[in-house]
């Protein structure tokens, strides 16, 4: 048994203590904030009527592939079943037009996967609104993909793999399914990792290119359950408690004066640079290079519904939105509306201003009341061709996880978790 510090507790850091308690370690967990989760957690806020209602700093999918994600959660006693409601890849308009996938029996599913997954196939000829050429550019090209591994050269951007792909299929496809997963836009997104995630959801994954919607807030979701398991485990966790300083101490390091064999830093990649700049600084300087994306969520309230939880929605530079949740279809209050925008600026009353127009203009819901827009300023990487990340090893007995360490997926939760998952089993 070895004694670790865990500096971080979002969902890479939580996720991380989980597998070093089930390997016998003795465990603490420092967490800056004042409550868990990191980059994706719960906030309060207050509807129109009064009412609290917890939210979350950014409205969250995630999708049948993240595999390692459902595991965690469940081990920690959250059910993915009632947690998060499953549904067909949609990327419908409040026109109808646009691409849907079917839900197969899982049976048939898995014994198609690798062959040619029919939900897309099927997808792809039933998509309302588009044109055979536009769907013949998109069974064409993705049979190239897929002859070629999901593979591609390390400059080549997603505009770059999808050159051969109609306007249409570009505006209401590749860019938005780009900007949703890799938070950076497919004329600056690494078109290796974008294929990457296709291979996983679309042909290696059984289900896993459908959404997973969740009905609770990011805190339930999984790190508030982590820590109840943690502590249930004899393990310590610390909210409000910011690392000051990491320094060597014989075979392991000290953490604010307290000795520790094995070290982890599961915090934000601007924090693991500081504490990491006099102990690794080549390390530091990687970590502290990478450019960030924004992600804006801007929560709305009314008295009007979405005919489904999700709507993919017509994204320009005026209406910057590219979905919209009808969080009332899932468990939250009736008429509140969670509309994103990945890869966003940084005007907050610019932004609401724009989707309550954009509400009104494409979903035709008038008269509705803002109740919270949150800027996560840094949400996540530009995830750009040959972006160079730093590695899990920043020193002997110091270790580093998060959704920006070397990997092969992007700035999202599962990548997070994966990452965590590698940082424990190599303590």
């Amino acid at each position: 048994m070895q004694r670790v510090g865990i500096i971080g507790g979002g969902w890479a850091g939580m996720a991380c203590a989980v597998e070093a308690v089930r390997a016998g370690h003795a465990v603490s967990v420092f967490e800056a904030a004042r409550n868990w989760g990191g980059r994706a957690r719960a906030v309060a806020a207050t509807l129109p009527d009064g009412n609290e209602v917890l939210l979350d700093n950014g409205q969250h999918i995630l999708i049948g592939a993240y595999t390692a994600s459902l595991d965690m959660m469940a081990r920690v006693g959250v059910d993915p079943h009632e947690a998060l409601q499953r549904v067909p890849l949609n990327l419908r308009f409040a026109d109808g037009t646009g691409l849907s996938l079917p839900l197969l029996p899982p049976w048939l599913d898995r014994a198609t996967r690798r062959i040619a997954p029919l939900d897309v196939l099927a997808g792809v000829l039933g998509a309302r609104g588009w044109s055979w050429q536009d769907k013949l550019s998109l069974l064409k090209t993705s049979t190239l993909w897929q002859r070629q591994g999901f593979v591609c050269a390390d400059h080549m951007t997603v505009a770059d793999l999808c050159v051969s792909l109609t306007p249409r299929v570009r505006a209401e496809l590749t860019e938005p399914l780009c900007v949703s997963a890799l938070n950076t836009p497919a004329a600056q997104a690494s078109g290796k990792v974008f294929l990457r995630v296709l291979d996983e959801a679309l042909f290696r994954t059984p289900g896993g290119s459908q959404l997973l919607l969740p009905r609770f807030d990011l805190g339930a979701l999984f790190p508030d359950a982590a820590d109840r398991w943690l502590r249930d485990r004899g393990a310590r966790t610390e909210l409000g408690r910011r690392v000051r300083s990491v320094e060597p101490a014989g075979q392991g390091w000290r953490v604010d004066g307290e000795t520790f064999d094995r070290v982890v830093l599961a915090c934000s990649p601007w924090e693991a640079a500081r504490i990491s700049a006099d102990i690794a600084p080549t390390w530091s300087a990687t970590a502290d290079a990478l450019a960030h994306e924004a992600i804006t969520t801007v929560y709305l309230h009314g008295d009007a519904a979405l005919p489904a939880p999700f709507l993919a929605l017509r994204s320009t530079s005026e209406a910057p939105a590219q979905f919209a949740f009808d969080r009332g279809q899932l468990g939250g209050p009736r008429g509140l509306f969670a509309f994103v925008i990945s890869a966003s600026g940084d005007d907050r009353e610019l932004l609401q201003r724009q989707v309550m127009a954009q509400a009104r203009e494409q979903l035709g819901l008038d008269g509705l009341q803002p109740v919270l827009t949150v800027i996560e300023r840094r949400a996540t990487f530009a995830c750009t061709p040959g972006l160079v990340r730093p590695p899990i090893q920043v020193a002997p007995q110091l270790t580093a996880c998060g959704d920006y360490i070397d990997g092969a997926y992007p700035g999202t939760i599962e990548g997070a978790v994966r990452s965590a998952i590698a940082a424990a089993a190599a303590l």
